[in-house]
């Protein structure tokens, strides 16, 4: 499915997950303020819009598009002033189109009564850049493989857990760049089950006693392919102590030469040096719970974490299907009403499909 046909010759489909009174949503979220040229409705603006995001048009060619469609009569500056105002409209729809999903991603669950939610964070630059510009936080839902959160912010806009909302019982799987033991206690204090990759350098670890636990000792006699479970503790910042389970799993011979090199070569990017005990960690796969054991063997919560490459293949569709990797706006305002307009074209996708798999053949529900 390409975002220029649907967008421009089945509008239809894509409106009907839209809200009823499209023009008074889009006054309330300031992206009609008043009509102006050949743009009276905001059916209209949300077609030219999407037809320059989705499309994959250029001002000027979506101008001339719109125009061969008789869509409106407008220039390439007026079409960027419009989408300089549509930033926040584009995270409204976002959102209606999140809540639409919402009954599609709760009929399945891996683990009955419980949500398992992918958490992750993926980097978009703007033309000439040499760092980070935005960050996109995004978590979706196993194994619907739908999305149920995302925010954008600037550079400064830290990975953290902090920002995803849970409920109890939801299952949350996140990769060592979330080793925040202020934001994993959060989670767990609003009854949220995690599922997190071990960084040694960032996340220390108790035993029974209260003393540093010492885990490679313990992992040296694992085979290859063999599981360990060992109980362990954290404190967070009020010094409460919180339990986990500590799951490990011993790589492959070949595995665990991959990742000393991928450690060794970022150290020497950096001119960093490389701890001896960092790189005999890398020949194990550590990840820790609070999963109840009854609820999941050791087993399966490796199994649940190997489910997270999901959320990294979705970022792979964002920036390579939908063009997301690569801001062509240099404008604040236009860049994140552009990246907003994106994630809205992957979720309207992400919903069809979602009903696809429920409903009738000819694509949208009544």
């Amino acid at each position: 499915m390409t975002a220029d046909p649907l967008i421009e010759d089945q509008w239809e489909i894509i409106r009907h997950l839209m809200p009823a009174d499209l023009d008074e949503h889009a006054r309330q979220h300031g992206a009609m303020r008043r009509k102006r040229g050949q743009i009276t409705t905001a059916e209209q603006l949300l077609r030219v819009l999407l037809m320059h995001i989705g499309g994959g048009l250029s001002l000027e060619q979506t101008v001339a598009r719109a125009r061969q469609r008789g869509l409106a009569e407008l220039n390439a500056m007026a079409l960027h002033k419009r989408l300089c105002t549509a930033g926040g409209w584009f995270a409204a729809l976002t959102r209606h189109v999140l809540d639409g999903m919402l009954p599609y991603v709760n009929q399945s669950s891996l683990i009955p009564g419980h949500r398992v939610r992918l958490l992750d964070a993926t980097t978009i630059s703007e033309p000439g850049s040499t760092g980070t510009d935005w960050r996109i936080h995004y978590s979706m839902r196993l194994p619907d493989m739908c999305c149920d959160f995302f925010e954008l912010t600037d550079v400064k806009g830290a990975e953290s857990a902090k920002r995803l909302p849970v409920e109890a019982g939801d299952i949350v799987l996140m990769d060592r760049g979330y080793n925040d033991r202020e934001a994993i206690a959060q989670l767990m204090a609003a009854g949220a089950l995690v599922v997190f990759r071990f960084n040694s350098g960032s996340f220390p670890l108790l035993d029974a006693a209260g003393k540093p636990l010492n885990l490679l000792p313990k992992l040296r006699k694992l085979r290859i392919g063999q599981a360990l479970e060992l109980a362990a503790w954290f404190v967070d910042k009020s010094k409460e102590r919180h339990g986990l389970r500590v799951c490990v799993l011993k790589k492959s011979a070949d595995a665990a030469r991959r990742a000393e090199r991928k450690i060794l070569s970022k150290a020497r990017s950096r001119s960093d040096k490389v701890k001896p005990a960092t790189l005999e960690f890398a020949k194990y796969v550590i990840v820790l719970t609070n999963l109840p054991e009854d609820l999941a063997g050791a087993g399966l919560v490796l199994e649940l974490y190997r489910g997270r490459w999901q959320v990294e293949l979705g970022f792979k569709r964002l920036k390579t299907l939908l063009e997301l990797g690569h801001l062509p706006k240099k404008k604040g305002e236009s860049s994140i009403a552009w990246m907003q307009g994106k994630i809205l074209c992957a979720l309207i996708i992400e919903r069809l499909l979602c009903e696809a798999r429920s409903i009738s053949p000819w694509g949208y529900p009544i």
